[in-house]
């Protein structure tokens, strides 16, 4: 029974020491050292919320002159202006007999016109004709009527084209085709009498005629006149309808 006790009684001298052994080691707090020197930056943190909106600032210097815009809308017509100041008497005039000269003055425009024109047809021609042994064929590259087309060959003393037999309508079929035309104005019609086609020197179509097939029908009665297309085939049209056309020419002997 004396064992336990005297070891209880070394366990606590022990621990005693221990104490006083440990309380020796630790010194008395230091001096407070100097300030360190500032470390790095953090991290950049969240955006604030918005600040409240500050004064106004002072008005700056002006800028340079920017691009010119675009030209406005047409404005609206201003009011009339007030009536000007009546001009002084004129002098007067000389009697002048100013009517024949007026009128010799028109004749001359006439002619200078009619002049261009032929001249215009004559540089065309030059251009290029189509012939047989009795007569000279031109495509007149005008677009006109049938009427006027009719006019325009006989001033120039020439007809609309007749092709009276098979070898005419040929070279006048090739001239149109090779020229890159597809149809054409020619020398027939039946305005006189419905139905009865004539050339234009009222020569019947007795001998030839070259219509395409169902050729020539004209229910309402308005298909008075004749073109012939590059195949060389015939077709009645309408006469108000304007295209090129070919006159023909005899050759003199």
């Amino acid at each position: 029974m004396l064992l336990p006790r005297c070891d209880l009684a070394l366990d606590s001298s022990f621990s005693q020491g221990a104490q006083r052994t440990q309380k020796a080691q630790s010194g008395d707090d230091g001096e407070k050292g100097e300030k360190g020197e500032e470390g790095k930056h953090g991290k950049v943190g969240p955006m604030g919320p918005k600040g409240m909106k500050g004064e106004l600032g002072e008005v700056g210097d002006q800028g340079n002159l920017g691009k010119i815009g675009p030209i406005g809308g047409k404005g609206d017509k201003g009011q009339k202006g007030l009536p000007g100041a009546s001009g002084g008497k004129g002098r007067a005039g000389t009697v002048c007999d100013c009517g024949r000269y007026r009128k010799v003055v028109g004749q001359l425009d006439i002619s200078v016109a009619r002049l261009k024109t032929s001249m215009k047809f004559v540089k065309n021609v030059i251009a290029g004709i189509k012939e047989t042994e009795e007569k000279f064929y031109y495509i007149v590259q005008e677009e006109k009527s049938y009427r006027d087309s009719l006019t325009h060959c006989r001033i120039r003393g020439g007809m609309l084209a007749m092709p009276k037999d098979e070898r005419c309508n040929q070279v006048i079929a090739k001239y149109v085709s090779d020229s890159g035309f597809f149809r054409v104005f020619i020398g027939v019609n039946d305005l006189e009498r419905e139905g009865q086609y004539v050339f234009t020197d009222n020569t019947p179509l007795q001998n030839y005629s070259n219509w395409k097939e169902g050729e020539p029908s004209d229910p309402y009665g308005h298909e008075d006149c004749v073109e012939m297309l590059s195949s060389g085939h015939w077709n009645d049209t309408q006469c108000h309808l304007t295209m090129y056309f070919v006159c023909e020419f005899v050759k003199k002997k």
